[in-house]
């Protein structure tokens, strides 16, 4: 298990994470409606524009104002230092 920064000091533990995706397409807004709706949703923008919704494996999904190439880039440079 290793920590993944995804913005303004918040860690997700990379084996928990399913998919990063961008929130710009409709079935991304549903997705995140949903899970407001079900009080799984978790912002970690800090006020910020929404760049990346991480979904994890316990079905809530994570807010990121970073972009999701740069939490993928950040967790590949996680497996290269196995």
């Amino acid at each position: 298990m290793r920590p993944i920064g995804i913005g303004f000091g918040n860690i997700v533990v990379d084996e928990r994470i399913i998919a990063v995706i961008s929130p710009e397409s409709a079935p991304s807004k549903r997705l995140k409606e949903e899970a407001k709706n079900q009080h799984r949703l978790v912002d970690a923008t800090f006020g910020r524009k929404t760049r990346a919704l991480i979904i994890v494996d316990s079905g809530h999904i994570i807010l990121s104002a970073i972009n999701p190439e740069t939490i993928s880039s950040r967790i590949e440079k996680k497996d290269d230092k196995k």
